[in-house]
């Protein structure tokens, strides 16, 4: 599929969504009536290892060829939406401890919402990548009648584990900007854990949090590692422990035992997260994104049934609550940024506060 398939023009405002990631920035288009005017991917490198000077410049290059290829004169862009990996704040600095993406110092405590904001003279409305995803979910599952009305819960499975708690159509930030940072809530590891199993540890210090297991870092510092002891012999056990990690997912695709195992145990994991909430938000919907989402349907189905099965509700709750998986897969990112900015110029917040950080 082309860049220009799928493609139409707007016919009033519209609000742009940019997905910024390690390598590539995604962007989308938003207009007035809540119809999305790109249905694919599009991407461009996103040159974020060479520093925030040269990657806000590539976002704003991103910006620019997403309203080119839609044919959206910029007099009709109301407000940009953006998103980045965390951990950063609620308004959009960066950690002063770097993170993944962000390794190098010069990243360190920077403002990437101000600094776009600057470079192309509109408002930026942010959040972080799970966030966003969790955003675009929420809205997309219910509509935009109901989605005021509804909560919802998502766990996005990737590098790390991202979430994002979802109340009456609107992000928990929290007063520092850390709420639904769900990959570092520590889960009971009961029914979790195999007799003898070491208690996973994660990046952040703590063992037995939900991105010990449910994350590719999980897979490759923790549960890989354990199971390949359980299954001698086994092809990945002649892999570096980094590219036997990517390779696992195509293995379980296949209902290989050993990835069926660690997968099962991610699911559990995220059952235990999933309880949590149970009791915690009682939210209407748990949703389930990132890696898992983008594998054949028949595994992401199995994932998804296996969290269900370990996430113990009671019976009203079991009456009203479902299970879902995040739709539209890597473009849920940027759609949801663009959902942010388009709530905040629908609320009439950035027409008057230039500089917003998000709804």
């Amino acid at each position: 599929m082309t860049q220009t398939e799928g493609i139409r023009t707007p016919a009033s405002w519209v609000v742009v969504g940019l997905d910024n990631g390690g390598t590539t920035d995604n962007a989308t288009v938003l207009d007035a009536t809540g119809s999305f005017l790109v249905d694919q991917l599009v991407e461009i490198p996103s040159r974020v290892l060479d520093g925030p000077e040269l990657a806000v410049e590539a976002l704003a290059d991103s910006f620019e060829n997403i309203i080119r290829i839609t044919n959206t004169p910029l007099t009709l862009v109301k407000a940009i939406g953006l998103d980045t990996p965390g951990p950063a704040s609620a308004t959009g600095v960066i950690s002063s401890k770097g993170a993944t993406n962000f390794s190098a110092v010069s990243w360190h405590g920077f403002d990437i919402r101000a600094a776009l904001e600057r470079r192309l003279g509109l408002p930026v409305v942010y959040n972080n990548d799970a966030n966003a995803a969790a955003l675009y979910a929420h809205h997309r599952y219910f509509g935009p009648d109901q989605a005021l009305q509804k909560s919802s819960v998502a766990g996005i499975v990737g590098t790390g584990f991202g979430g994002g708690v979802v109340e009456g159509g609107r992000v928990i930030k929290g007063a520092a900007g850390m709420a639904g940072e769900l990959g570092h809530v520590q889960i009971p590891l009961q029914d979790v854990l195999e007799e003898g199993q070491p208690a996973p540890r994660c990046n952040c210090g703590f063992f037995g949090d939900v991105e010990s297991f449910a994350s590719l870092t999980g897979i490759k510092n923790n549960l890989l590692p354990y199971w390949l002891t359980r299954f001698p012999g086994h092809p990945l056990a002649a892999e570096p422990i980094e590219r036997a990690a990517k390779l696992l997912r195509g293995y379980g695709e296949k209902e290989d035992p050993l990835a069926l195992a660690v997968f099962g145990q991610q699911a559990k994991a995220i059952g235990k997260l999933f309880t949590i909430a149970a009791n915690f938000t009682d939210p209407d919907v748990y949703f389930i994104g990132g890696g898992v989402v983008e594998a054949e349907p028949s595994f992401r189905q199995w994932f998804l049934n296996t969290v269900r099965e370990h996430t113990q509700l009671r019976h009203e709750q079991l009456a009203v609550a479902s299970f879902e998986l995040v739709p539209d897969r890597d473009m849920a990112g940027a759609r949801g940024a663009a959902v942010a900015a388009f709530d905040a110029v629908v609320a009439n917040v950035v027409a008057q506060t230039p500089g917003v950080n998000a709804v």
